[in-house]
């Protein structure tokens, strides 16, 4: 006897029952319709013909191959939307935070000029150069002992048109021996979007970057 035919079940079924394309995709309904198929096909199946053990049993593993896809298809699909709610909450929780970037531009707002560095190694003293346009050293901002990892300072500008400001340099020793910096640019997330599944953030100086362009949040 001649098995049933599972890769259209749900189009052929759903066309004679007049089910919807969406119950069409239902594990359940995709079952209930294989089981009556099943029995229709028992009911007038050839009696010097019959289906054997080994047809019935492959067909019952049929059933359960396509049901499972479905359910799986179903749970990735949840977990689509999951992601995609996780993802929105994430970015609107980074509105206000500073996003830390490559570079040694200080960021000015009311009088105040921010930055950032990184430490590989403990510092015994640690200080902050904040260099004009013309090479001169304007200002120097003692961070003292600091331990390894990611700091930010803060300038007073004391009134210094900002564009005069060329950037910083910081300088660490523990002891006699100098430690290695990275310079980080500390610039607030003003706002955020959301395009082809990736946050997007308008900066503070009016710039817009990727979520994965940025190093660190603080």
């Amino acid at each position: 006897m001649t098995p049933l035919d599972l890769s259209n079940l749900g189009t052929a079924v759903g066309s004679t029952t007049g089910t919807s394309a969406k119950n069409s995709m239902d594990p359940k309904a995709s079952q209930d319709r294989f089981l009556k198929l099943l029995v229709a096909q028992l009911n007038n199946q050839d009696p010097l013909n019959p289906m054997d053990n080994a047809q019935m049993t492959t067909q019952m593993a049929q059933i359960n191959t396509v049901s499972g896809i479905q359910e799986l298809n179903a749970t990735l699909s949840g977990m689509a939307a999951q992601f995609s709610s996780l993802t929105a909450l994430q970015g609107t929780s980074l509105i206000g935070r500073e996003a830390l970037l490559p570079g040694d531009q200080l960021t000015f707002k009311n009088g105040q000029g921010k930055a950032a560095f990184s430490l590989d190694a403990k510092a015994t003293d640690v200080k902050v150069d904040i260099m004009g346009t013309n090479g001169e050293v304007l200002g120097t901002v003692d961070m003292g002992a600091l331990g390894p990892g990611l700091h930010g300072f803060n300038w007073d500008t004391e009134g210094l048109d900002p564009s005069k400001v060329k950037g910083f340099k910081v300088r660490a020793l523990d002891g006699n021996t100098g430690v290695d910096t990275v310079s980080l640019q500390r610039i607030s997330v003003d706002s955020v979007s959301f395009s082809g599944g990736s946050i997007y953030m308008l900066l503070q100086d009016g710039t817009t970057r990727a979520y994965n362009d940025v190093l660190a949040f603080m």
